[in-house]
């Protein structure tokens, strides 16, 4: 079976893993066409934050809430400062975000819940998602790993979250690696590396001073570490600013650009 697949649904092109495609879990990584936007002329930005018309922003989340089957007002995220901190989702914080960014749950990079018909939902433009699911337990989270976030192991720090809020057992979780910059498009200075003494072996030398980072492996490193089966970590292997055509890349358009959603949900 493929890891990843975009998909047509209508006008939007959706990217799913189809081994997380389950009767109880709903989950999406929307593309960047088929929307309503100032800021990307006919682009599906879904993020409130980077200066797009808000009513097209949520013209744009009520038409993928509608492809995907979710109540658009249940929509909670977190403001994405590339921190490490995680945030148990309960029923008060559902909506947080939804139609207002200074509503999303604030200093944290990351979401966990076992709440049914709450679309978690973070943004991306080649920072790397990071969704969860444990089967077992019925519990989800979505985490948003940049450099800063995937080398201070919000990863794994959303695993533990798992493990000590809800008795999750790693072996038990699927984790999938969605549609992000990959190294060959990532290079990065001395600042970087010296800020990931535990990932040396993710950075490959370019020229002097520089280096390709791997984020992918990075966040990989960490979950293997931790005890989550090889086998289940599902790992899309789409760069986005090679395939800026298909998601918003922040450094191929000099970060003027939209935001894609990655979206889990229990239904």
């Amino acid at each position: 079976m493929t890891s990843f697949v975009l998909h047509k649904q209508g006008d939007l092109e959706l990217g799913i893993f189809p081994r997380l495609t389950r009767a109880d879990l709903l989950h999406a990584f929307t593309g960047r066409q088929g929307g309503t936007s100032e800021l990307v002329p006919g682009g599906l930005n879904m993020a409130l934050h980077v200066g797009d018309n808000k009513e097209d922003v949520l013209s744009n989340r009520r038409k993928v809430a509608d492809v995907l089957g979710f109540e658009p007002s249940r929509i909670t995220t977190c403001q994405q400062v590339h921190g490490t901190k995680v945030s148990l989702v309960t029923e008060a914080m559902i909506g947080s975000g939804a139609d207002d960014y200074a509503k999303s749950i604030q200093g944290v990079d990351a979401l966990v819940t076992q709440l049914r018909q709450v679309p978690l939902m973070l943004f991306f433009a080649d920072c790397v998602p990071v969704m969860f699911f444990d089967p077992v337990t019925k519990t989800i989270a979505l985490a948003h790993a940049g450099w800063r976030g995937s080398v201070g192991d919000i990863a794994l720090k959303t695993l533990h979250c798992m493990e000590r809020n809800y008795k999750c057992q790693s072996a038990n979780v699927l984790v999938g690696i969605g549609p992000s910059i990959g190294s060959c498009c990532f290079e990065v200075d001395q600042a970087v590396l010296d800020a990931a003494p535990g990932y040396v072996d993710c950075f490959r030398p370019t020229r002097p001073g520089h280096w390709q980072l791997d984020l992918w492996q990075v966040n990989k490193k960490q979950l293997l570490g931790a005890g989550v089966q090889e086998q289940n970590i599902l790992c899309a292997e789409c760069c986005t600013y090679e395939h800026k055509d298909k998601f918003f890349s922040y450094r191929a358009e000099d970060g003027k650009t939209g935001r894609m959603a990655a979206i889990i949900m229990l239904k």
